[in-house]
């Protein structure tokens, strides 16, 4: 039965048999519900290509191969990705056509079309990252026998156990998530550990200039990130870690999978954007390793005197702000929000339950700020405002950037690869410098995976 999907926005205001075309309206934050103040539906995607996908991630470790399985359509972005990183020569897939679901034995398909990729390749891979599809779940297909058959017939490769798979995404683990679990099960057991500290599942390189890493190298930690490894070896040596680093909120299923196998805890670092939660989680970690009690008070003046010259300079201007930029789109505009900055505009399509406290603060305090989507199909007939807008109006991200179409944002995704205090000192300055300088947006945004190998 078909279905008509509402263009309006909001699941509150929705109403059926609006035009198609109809022009989409923001919800208020203080009308808006937790945790999905929109009616999911028909999906955009708006054409800004700074965020990583899986093929990103996986391409961080070295001496892999990745292999994809699915019909071609699925496999146009994926290749693409690849293409553009300009590594296709660690890329490999196995297309299916209509005849494979119904005439073939897809185990048997994936086993000789692996054989074959790896007899072609010139130099054997230490590792592949194999991606069956969501039509292999549709299909039943035994995977468990694939990969034991793969491991026996080439048993000086390891098989990474990934899956591109997003029907399944809202009730189980997200490709991201799967892919990251799956590269922790790389590591081997049974690793001595060292006075080492492991940044795992980051997709952006963690700046040396971040707090939590001045504070291990103070006190004689060294510190491996699994997004700087040079070499697979460099890569397996995260097992001997006595500690892992989550930053990434994809990558916590994998930290918690490597706690039970290699015996190696944790501490959850997300990128907080309130100095009493950096102060907290620096204090967590100093308890961890056993540095005792830490002074943070010159930090947090540093980063209270940028914010506020900052401010001085960019005043009232309106400012938008997307969940790429950050994972905690809601924790940041609180920040700014405090410090005296107008933020009108939130992107977002849902609100992590991370962030509920910091919903519900912005709620209370400045309810009349407005709550994009950046998926919802009617955002594609959005009006976007002329250049140059008026009035001036600056953007974090580059779905606010677009969206808002202004030249003055700050092009970063995933908080740009820097914690803490450090943090906040660097998004004043990169506020100041995108205030005063415009970009191209078009030449900005159309990048795929921001901060990554790309040949275009």
């Amino acid at each position: 039965m078909l279905k008509r999907i509402s263009p309006t926005l909001s699941s509150a205001s929705s109403e059926a048999g609006s035009p198609a075309k109809a022009a989409p309206a923001p919800v208020l934050l203080r009308d808006a519900s937790f945790p999905a103040p929109f009616a999911h539906g028909l999906e955009y995607s708006p054409p800004c290509r700074g965020t990583w996908n899986i093929v990103h991630t996986g391409m961080q470790i070295p001496e892999t191969h990745q292999i994809f399985i699915c019909a071609s359509g699925c496999l146009r972005g994926v290749v693409l990705t690849a293409a553009e990183m300009g590594l296709m020569g660690r890329f490999s897939s196995i297309e299916l056509h209509e005849n494979d679901l119904t005439g073939r034995d897809n185990e048997m398909l994936i086993i000789e079309g692996v054989a074959d990729i790896l007899a072609r390749l010139p130099q054997k891979p230490r590792a592949v990252l194999l991606y069956p599809a969501c039509v292999h779940h549709f299909l039943g297909c035994n995977l468990r026998y694939v990969y034991k058959e793969l491991r026996r017939r080439f048993p000086d490769i390891a098989f990474a156990e990934c899956f591109m798979d997003p029907i399944r995404q809202t009730r189980h683990l997200t490709p991201e998530e799967r892919l990251r679990r799956a590269l922790g099960r790389l590591l081997p057991e049974h690793l001595p550990k060292e006075r080492q500290v492991s940044i795992f599942g980051s997709n952006r390189k963690t700046s040396p200039a971040s707090d939590f890493i001045q504070l291990l190298q103070k006190n004689g930690w060294q510190v491996r990130d699994m997004a700087n490894c040079a070499s697979y070896d460099e890569f397996l040596q995260l097992g001997s870690s006595r500690l892992n680093l989550c930053i990434n909120p994809f990558s916590l299923p994998a930290v918690h999978d490597m706690k039970k196998r290699l015996q190696q805890d944790f501490l959850y670092l997300p990128q907080v954007w309130s100095m009493q939660e950096i102060t907290a989680l620096l204090a967590e970690l100093a308890q961890k390793i056993g540095a005792g009690p830490q002074d943070f008070t010159a930090l947090q003046a540093r980063a209270d005197e940028a914010l506020k010259k900052a401010q001085a300079v960019i005043g009232s201007t309106p400012i938008s702000l997307d969940f790429t930029f950050t994972f905690r789109p809601f924790g940041l505009a609180r920040l700014l929000l405090s410090y005296g900055f107008a933020v009108t505009r939130i992107y977002a399509d849902a609100v992590s339950s991370e962030e509920e406290q910091d919903f519900r603060w912005l709620q209370e305090h400045h309810g009349a700020a407005e709550l994009w989507p950046t998926k919802a199909a009617a955002m594609r007939v959005l009006p976007r405002p002329a250049q140059p807008a008026a009035p001036k109006n600056l953007a974090l991200g580059q779905k606010a950037a677009y969206f808002s179409n202004t030249p003055y944002f700050v092009n970063e995704i995933e908080g740009g690869g820097i914690w803490g205090f450090a943090a906040l000192v660097k998004l004043a300055g990169d506020m100041t410098a995108a205030y005063q300088t415009p970009k191209d947006i078009e030449a900005n945004v159309s990048h795929k995976g921001l901060g990554g190998p790309c040949i275009l």
